[in-house]
């Protein structure tokens, strides 16, 4: 009677043995490339080569001061130099600015940073220049991006700065810096806004006192050209003299009429018809002088009455011009926008990265997840051409 399977024949294993010893070197051979040589190169790199980095945070947000809203040439003034504007206006350009490489070029001219990067004892994946050996201002702009970053949080404002080093002197210091020099750029946004709002005011105060001067002068070469101070007061004068004229002439009908009916031949009636004809002749005259063609006073004041309101108009343009030229002076006395530290940066006591255990757990972990994949497939493959 056959038995169902021997494990082993007298000669040595049977083939279903053999079979799966080949297949137990097999797998070993995958678990030790996949899990055991990756972790223990993970644990030699982070516990024996990996450099400590001390990473310093500090926490900030530009903020601008409320004032009442502008109208007007200096509200568009300020609206269009973003003095007006919410914290956001001065926070974006803050963050491209420290991650920029004009901020990069001042800090190592004043932090020597390829030194900094360069510490005694860092690793040839983490120091600067890196295995590649490309110490260009390209290859540290990019290294510098991967030790600095800047988060901006816009819903409250805040941002947070964070630097990483090999020391804690060298991160707070770079942090220190970048500060400091967002505060110098803040400033710089500040004056540049109040240049230009004071500068563009006071171009319309000049522009204004120009067409002042202007109507002026048009104003008084009419008087000078015309003989006439103000045709419409001057008018009324002649009017007024008119009126008494016409005062005396009714009376001088009066008393001719009193004496042509009791006394015909009284020897006055002549003298007072001539004066009468006399009178009528002068209010005549002072009446042609107001409103008759030509060169009357109504025409002249027709034209005295433009270049007044031309000059009325230039005085008001000109005092608006000046009250704005003022109440941008005044705002530029305040800081419009500024840097307010919230969390000054701290100095690391410990190292905080690299994170040794949690790294080597996660190539473990990794590791596992390839084997078993890698199991998988070679065992599909194996079933496909068995």
């Amino acid at each position: 009677m056959n038995t169902p399977l021997a494990l082993e024949s007298p000669g040595g294993p049977t083939p279903f043995v053999q079979k799966m010893l080949s297949r137990l070197r097999r797998l070993n051979r995958i678990f030790m490339f996949t899990v055991l040589v990756p972790t223990l190169l993970a644990t030699v790199y982070y516990g024996l080569i990996a450099t400590d980095v001390y990473i310093s945070e500090s926490h900030f947000v530009v903020r601008s001061p409320q004032k009442q809203s502008q109208s007007g040439i200096l509200g568009t003034i300020l609206q269009g130099t973003g003095i007006s504007g919410s914290s956001q206006d001065g926070a974006y350009p803050l963050q491209d600015f420290m991650l920029s490489r004009d901020a990069l070029q001042e800090l190592d001219k004043e932090l020597d940073l390829r030194k900094a990067f360069k510490k005694t004892g860092a690793d040839a994946l983490m120091h600067f220049p890196g295995p590649d050996f490309d110490n260009s201002f390209e290859a540290l702009y990019r290294y510098y991006q991967k030790r600095v970053k800047v988060e901006f949080d816009p819903v409250s404002n805040i941002m947070a700065l964070k630097v990483n080093a090999f020391s804690a002197e060298d991160a707070v210091g770079i942090n220190n810096r970048l500060l400091g020099m967002g505060e110098q750029l803040i400033n710089r946004l500040n004056n540049r806004a109040q240049q230009d709002s004071i500068g563009f005011a006071a171009a319309e105060v000049r522009i204004a006192e120009n067409k002042a001067r202007e109507a002026t002068l048009a104003v008084s070469g009419f008087r000078t050209k015309q003989s006439v101070v103000d045709p419409e007061r001057q008018s009324a004068l002649q009017l007024q003299g008119v009126s008494k004229l016409q005062d005396e002439l009714i009376g001088t009908r009066t008393q001719l009429s009193q004496l042509q009916t009791f006394t015909p031949d009284n020897p006055q009636i002549p003298a007072l018809r001539n004066r009468a004809v006399s009178l009528q002749g002068q209010i005549d005259a002072e009446i042609f002088k107001v409103t008759g063609s030509g060169n009357s006073l109504t025409n002249k004041a027709a034209s005295y009455d433009r270049l007044a309101l031309d000059r009325a108009f230039a005085e008001k343009q000109l005092a608006s011009a000046l009250a704005s030229l003022e109440i941008a002076r005044n705002e530029a006395q305040r800081k419009q926008l500024y840097l307010e530290r919230l969390v000054q940066p701290n100095k690391p006591d410990v190292a905080i990265e690299p994170r040794r255990l949690r790294n080597v757990l996660a190539v473990f972990v990794l590791g596992l997840l390839s084997w078993g994949i890698i199991s998988l497939l070679a065992a599909s493959v194996r079933e496909h051409f068995d």
